[in-house]
Order: C-alpha cells, then structure tokens, then sequence
C-alpha cells in the first residue's frame, strides 16, 4: 500500500503511527476515545520529508487500519481532514 514502514505504537489511550527514515520520523498522533473511536490529532512530517507521500501514507494507514478494525475517524487534524476531503472513498471510516 505504501513504500513507507509505518509502525503502530499504542500506550494507553493515545497511540501513533510512525515513519522512520534518515534519521527522521514522521508520524500521526491519535487519541482512542472508545472501541469504537478514535481522534486524529496531529500529523507531523519534517520539511526534509515533505512532498514525499510520508503524510498521505500515514493517514491512508489509520483508515486501513478502522475498515479492518472497525472503528472510525474524528479527524481533529487539519492535514486528516484535508486528505479525508480529498479522499471521498474514505467517507465510511470518518465520523463527521
């Protein structure tokens, strides 16, 4: 799906996902509301991994992640939200 290995990390209630390349990270933070919720709360890419796909990869993953999980998606980040936008067949994953 992606040419980015994205790690899952899960502490809590809150979890993110995580690009590792060149010494950098780019990740997505979220908060697990319930079973059935989740809220995206940041994206972070540095400006040397911009323009790569890392942010967009990221957020494909957490809506691959609640089809196969069945949650869904508040998307409090500005940058989810932009690509949910941008990405009509992603509806059915996102409470809105």
């Amino acid at each position: 799906m992606s040419e980015f290995e994205i790690v899952r990390e899960v502490d809590g209630s809150k979890g993110r996902y995580v690009i590792r390349k060149d010494g950098m990270e780019a990740d997505l933070t979220y908060s697990i509301l319930s079973p059935q919720t989740v809220i995206a709360d940041h994206t972070g890419v540095p400006d040397e991994m911009r323009g790569t796909g890392a942010g967009k990869a990221l957020v494909a993953r957490i809506v691959a992640d609640a089809r196969s999980e069945g949650f869904r998606i508040v998307p409090l980040c500005p940058f989810v939200n932009s690509e949910r936008r941008l990405h009509p067949e992603w509806d059915d994953v996102f409470a809105t």
